[in-house]
């Protein structure tokens, strides 16, 4: 055992396989969700605690001490009133259980994750809140928020076709009696892992990789509905038909709002309408009037999307040149299909609005969603039903992502963590991508189980590790 960590509202365990892999052992885990937890225990072989508001509070201090402390905390609205910014603030808060934890233990790393929104304009204050608290518990954290994407992580990393903006908080503390250190820090530094990568290179027959279609079609809940199919082929004539109008030139980068096709002389936009929506009202009404006739042919065959609900009466092509729609990876949204090029998949939601893989005209399996959040196939989801294990890796964590913004905070923070050798080596000694531990363990509690050697792929510098 290298170094011991905390995996709070741990999910499934995204954190976890990515902190094992580097040689962390967990010693203790809270999950709320009695589904998520029981998932969890059948894969890292490991109990977690339920509600963590009552582990850990003033009375009480159920979590054990730990090295490292790790969590994709909710975060709900803090108190605006201007009288504390700092730690009696997040109080009513799940991140006041964190920061109580903080106060007593005083880990050495400190990283939580949590939605890009958490740092946006409107939760500007909850980020300062949040960031000045763990100042005032001795802690360098960044102003900055670190907005971490595993599409832009090269595969050999860890990296994943992907689209999934995190903000990451990468919190170390500070020990007594270092002086002139900087409490405000740059974000952790990813370049090394992002260099010379263009994720439009992404593949995902072969880098995810998916399933063959056989093997994917043993779980009949990727097959598309009949309705799916005829929605699909509708826009699939759509884009056939605008091929040879547009003779090589591209397919309309704005949503195409079939409701809305009118002659641009009958256009009339409502007082008060937005302007994003105005811009694309007035798109739909000129294309529809340059090509008017085609549409209305197309229109009629298809009884005038009269039987498709409003949602699929709206297309948005993002496929650039691509043929056709089964060429492309799709995406039922309320604003209307979607169709991008095979390349990356949007990001998995706790709802089952999942992707469609055209060229094997179906959904992507629940397999196939585990590996786009870096677990390894043997990772084992009972008898559960699709829909709730989608539900699980929509709110999880990407592997890959945790894996290598742990590494670079380490870097980042050498100067501060230079009397722990041990948690250094671990996880800068640990291989480049998770990937390449975990998927030699039919279960990943067989490799914590006993202590084992770290296999440094190079030395940490000894002037560095002071």
């Amino acid at each position: 055992m290298s170094f011991t960590f905390i995996d709070l509202f741990a999910g499934i365990g995204g954190f976890h396989a990515a902190l094992g892999a580097m040689g962390g052992q967990c010693i203790y885990a809270s999950e709320i969700d009695k589904d998520a937890a029981r998932i969890y225990q059948r894969n890292w072989g490991l109990k977690p605690d339920g509600d963590i508001t009552f582990a850990a509070n003033d009375d009480t201090m159920d979590v054990p001490a730990h090295d490292v402390l790790v969590g994709g905390f909710p975060c709900q609205p803090f108190s605006k009133s201007g009288k504390q910014q700092g730690m009696e603030e997040t109080r009513g808060t799940l991140f006041w259980n964190i920061a109580k934890i903080v106060e007593v233990h005083r880990p050495t790393l400190v990283l939580l994750e949590n939605v890009r929104n958490i740092s946006g304009p409107r939760h500007l204050h909850e980020w300062g809140v949040i960031t000045s608290t763990l100042r005032q518990l001795g802690y360098r954290v960044s102003d900055t928020p670190m907005v971490v994407s595993p599409h832009l992580i090269r595969p050999e990393f860890g990296g994943r076709p992907q689209v999934r903006d995190r903000v990451f908080i990468a919190a170390t503390k500070i020990p007594k009696g270092i002086r002139d250190h900087n409490s405000s820090t740059g974000i952790p530094d990813l370049s090394s892992v992002k260099m010379n990568w263009d994720p439009q290179d992404w593949n995902l027959k072969t880098d995810l990789p998916l399933d063959k279609p056989k093997a994917a079609f043993a779980n009949h809940a990727v097959a598309l509905g009949d309705s799916e199919i005829v929605w699909i082929e509708a826009w699939n004539e759509f884009v056939e038909i605008m091929r040879i109008r547009l003779d090589g030139a591209s397919l309309p980068g704005f949503p195409i709002w079939a409701d809305d096709w009118v002659h641009f002389d009958d256009l009339e936009i409502p007082a008060g309408t937005p302007e994003w929506k105005s811009n694309f009202l007035t798109k739909n009404a000129l294309f529809y009037t340059e090509h008017k006739v085609v549409l209305d042919k197309w229109l009629k065959r298809w009884n005038y999307l009269a039987d498709f609900p409003p949602s699929r009466r709206k297309f948005e092509w993002q496929a650039q040149n691509a043929k056709n729609l089964w060429e492309t990876v799709m995406h039922f949204r309320p604003s209307g299909i979607r169709a991008k090029r095979p390349t990356y998949l949007p990001a998995l939601v706790a709802i089952t609005q999942t992707s469609i893989v055209g060229p094997q005209r179906r959904r992507i399996s629940t397999r196939e969603g585990a590996r786009l959040q870096g677990l390894p196939d043997w990772f084992d989801f009972v008898d559960q039903s699709d829909a709730l294990t989608f539900k699980q890796l929509g709110n999880g964590v990407n592997v890959g992502a945790v894996y290598n913004v742990l590494r670079a905070q380490v870097l980042r923070d050498l100067d501060l963590l230079g009397e722990r050798h041990d948690l250094v080596r671990s996880i800068l000694g640990a291989p480049p991508s998770p990937d390449l531990v975990l998927a030699n363990y039919s279960k990943f509690h067989a490799l914590i189980a006993e202590p084992r050697d770290i296999a440094l792929d190079f030395e940490v510098p000894l002037k560095l590790v002071k």
